[in-house]
């Protein structure tokens, strides 16, 4: 038995309560953008946030599905097309040291990083299907889920340095989370992983395939879910239909785990100027390593700074301090020109050929990326910033 909570297909999230056998709820919330690949936008974030705080103070919802419609990505992304108008109003206005002057940029990145801070916190489980492409924003929702399954055609990715950005939505606290070094270079490069490299680094639990989706939503039908060991329930159930591929006992030879100790290498240096020659030095043949190095040397300059800032700044930090910082430094993209130029080059225009403020790394200043992190707030104390109340 299931209660439609919105079924016009107009709708970019749509959301659905089934009856488990035992009486308890689940909660179903489905992307619902296919033809942006579910890109998420202010207005699916505006959906998203209420009603996961509704389920979250329902005592009969036992658990939540985030999933995605459609067969090609959970979530590629960010929908962008909002902010870049924005983004061009406020460069005309020349006061790019005015963080506070695009009202949308506001809204949107301080609503955007409060869903993903409540799926991170979420009293109860959520199991997050990752299939297809995830990447940026959609990392951002799934990273928190208490119970993150990726298939055999998940790609997953953070590769905000070919437009301009760095890995937000909660990047440097997961990012400083995975194996060694691996982290820094997944940022640095932008590189794609499967779903084994996924539950390697952190960012997925377990491995289904695809085709046992149904199975899975079936079997949670008929859990005797009490609100005590829901999430132990949850787990079982997953586990009972893992992928027999990736199973534990099984050798698994993937691009992160087959370079762990070359990249370990490469990002160990002392400074970020050698770790990024050393990346750019690699004669290989070895097309993801190829892949890898190409998108770094494309990259944005002034993000490759700031991405290494970012994960030395926020080693020590909460999750909730990271979410503050992050929400300083990405107004600060949204005010300057290379996000905007990026967004032009890769999403609208789409010639990519984008013209960085910097023509290289060693063209960007210590002052220069140290004013990402001067936010307004600062001499008002903290109880001012706009993401105060995350604790």
């Amino acid at each position: 038995m299931s209660q439609v909570l919105s079924t016009e297909l107009v709708q970019p999230v749509l959301f659905e309560e089934r009856t488990a056998e035992n009486g308890k709820r689940i909660g179903f919330a489905t992307l619902n953008v296919e033809k942006t690949l579910n890109s998420i936008s202010l207005e699916m974030v505006d959906l998203l946030d209420p009603q996961l705080r509704k389920w979250a103070s329902d005592p009969e919802i036992a658990i939540v599905v985030l999933q995605a419609a459609g067969e090609k990505a959970f979530c590629a992304g960010g929908d962008l097309q909002d902010l870049y108008r924005t983004m061009l109003e406020q460069h005309a206005k020349g006061d790019p040291e005015n963080i506070q002057a695009n009202p949308y940029a506001s809204d949107f990145f301080e609503r955007e990083y409060r869903l993903d801070y409540l799926i991170h916190t979420f009293p109860k489980p959520i199991l997050a299907w990752g299939h297809g492409i995830v990447m940026g924003g959609g990392i951002g929702l799934m990273a928190g889920a208490s119970h993150r399954v990726v298939t055999e055609k998940s790609r997953l990715a953070m590769p905000e340095i070919t437009i301009g950005l760095y890995p937000d939505v909660g990047g440097t606290w997961f990012l400083n989370r995975m194996p060694g070094h691996t982290g820094l270079f997944l940022a640095l490069t932008g590189a794609s992983i499967g779903a084994a490299d996924a539950i390697f680094v952190g960012l997925a639990d377990i491995q289904i395939a695809q085709a046992s989706k149904q199975a899975v939503l079936d079997a949670l039908l008929t859990q005797p879910w009490t609100g005590d060991e829901d999430g132990v329930l949850l787990t079982r159930v997953l586990q009972g239909h893992a992928s027999q591929a990736f199973a534990p006992s099984t050798p698994v030879s993937t691009p992160l785990i087959t370079h762990f100790a070359l990249i370990n290498q490469l990002c160990s240096q002392a400074t970020l100027p050698e770790i990024v020659d050393g990346i750019l030095g690699l004669d290989t043949d070895d097309v993801w390593l190829q892949k890898a190095v190409a998108i770094l040397r494309a990259g944005c300059p002034g993000s490759l700074a700031l991405i290494y800032k970012l994960l030395q700044r926020g080693r020590h930090l909460s999750l909730a301090e990271i979410f503050r910082l992050e929400y300083i430094v990405t107004l600060h993209f949204a005010a300057r020109s290379d996000f905007s130029e990026g967004v032009r080059a890769l999403i609208i225009e789409k010639d990519r050929q984008p013209k960085w403020l910097h023509a290289g790394l060693a063209d960007v200043s210590r002052e220069w990326v140290n004013e990402f992190f001067n936010g307004p707030w600062s001499e008002k104390g903290q109880s001012a910033h706009p993401l105060s109340d995350l604790i």
